[in-house]
């Protein structure tokens, strides 16, 4: 097997912990643990758990709490994994084979379509369209479907986009998977990170082959847990358990307790209240600046999730633009080559109110010396 570079994941790890302003990153600011477990026995709780090995595919209590986030699901529809991301993992690693179709919404985070091709499947782009909001187009999905196609993989809210899909185009999606028993793997990591306070309908029992995938990091704030989990039908999440005992065979202690403690629901609602109160206070921000910019920038405002994904109305190069940035103002942003969509730039605006305001005063001054050097190279 032979895998491409996973282009954003490497940009962020090398630079995320040496810039000076990092806005890069998709979730909101994390927490301490101090200040998520407040209550002293919960906190007692987590001092107290013995540092074994846990139950390598989630502990009972915390995939019935899981389970409870999705429509008639139950524990054992659920596999706890390392992250979000060893969730996207196993689905496809444990349903791609060589010469299958996948169907890739794009823009989106590009692990699935990199492992599907490392793993020698035909991947076939299926563009989310700006002159529809970022909505993708049904129809074209209809054509894009044959009897081939193993995997159709879509986000949702989208990343980079921040755009939800509407309930239509879910019964759609479905639609078209079941006409050739299609699998579809539905990120659902910024499911709860919503600007309206409506959480966005998940894909889970719309159809019977559904696998979603999620965490504790976009929407919870809490990305240093490296909690994530799939859910799906029971006999799939008991195959893709083996595979995860090629992984990382489980979680650690500690993330099984916390993370159970998380999704208590009392704390799970005011830990998504937090959330969305960051978005709603710090997006204006991002939105005021960008209407400075018209005549710079495109931009459609997101519905869910800490990003903003922003067009460029001039032939500047996003790629060199992003590493300008880093390199002269110390800010990390994340260039549209990463998302295979050169000519736009992701920003997020979930963290800290100052850093961002500061961090976009160095993109003034960058726009402002890029226009000067633009007229010095024209004379």
């Amino acid at each position: 097997m032979k895998i491409e570079p996973f282009e954003l994941e490497r940009w962020q790890s090398v630079w995320e912990n040496r810039v000076e302003l990092n806005i890069a990153e998709s979730g909101v600011e994390p927490l301490t643990v101090r200040e998520l477990i407040e209550d002293a026995a919960d906190l007692e709780r987590v001092l107290d758990a013995r540092l074994g090995y846990p139950q390598t595919n989630g502990s009972e209590e915390l995939r019935g709490r899981i389970a409870a986030l999705y429509p008639a699901a139950r524990a054992e529809n659920v596999l706890l994994t390392c992250g979000g991301a060893e969730a996207n993992y196993l689905v496809t690693w444990g349903l791609v084979e060589r010469g299958d179709e996948v169907i890739f919404m794009q823009p989106n985070y590009m692990q699935v379509g990199g492992l599907a091709r490392g793993f020698g499947a035909d991947v076939k782009p299926w563009w989310l369209r700006e002159e529809l909001r970022w909505a993708p187009d049904v129809d074209e999905l209809k054509q894009l479907v044959t009897p081939k196609t193993k995997l159709i993989a879509v986000c949702n809210p989208s990343n980079p986009t921040g755009a939800v899909l509407s309930d239509g185009a879910i019964d759609a999606i479905c639609a078209a998977a079941g006409k050739v028993g299609a699998w579809i793997l539905a990120d659902e990591v910024y499911r709860g990170a919503e600007f309206n306070g409506e959480t966005t309908p998940s894909f889970y029992g719309r159809y019977e082959r559904v696998l979603c995938t999620a965490g504790l990091s976009k929407a919870y704030g809490l990305p240093g847990l490296r909690t994530g989990w799939l859910v799906g039908p029971a006999e799939m999440a008991e195959k893709l358990w083996g595979y995860h005992d090629y992984t990382s065979i489980g979680p650690s202690m500690l993330t099984d307790r916390i993370a159970s403690l998380v999704l208590q629901p009392q704390r799970h609602a005011k830990l998504l209240k937090r959330t969305r109160r960051i978005l709603r206070e710090n997006y204006p921000v991002i939105g005021e600046w960008l209407r400075k910019h018209e005549e710079l920038f495109t931009h459609v405002p997101p519905c869910a999730g800490a990003i903003a994904w922003i067009g460029l109305r001039m032939k500047w190069n996003s790629a060199r633009a992003a590493e300008e940035l880093r390199a002269k103002k110390g800010v990390l942003l994340v260039p549209g080559e990463q998302f295979a969509m050169p000519g736009y730039l992701r920003v997020g605006f979930g963290e800290n109110e100052g850093k961002l305001r500061l961090a976009l005063g160095r993109i003034d001054d960058w726009i402002a010396e890029r226009v000067v050097r633009a007229k010095g190279d024209a004379a």
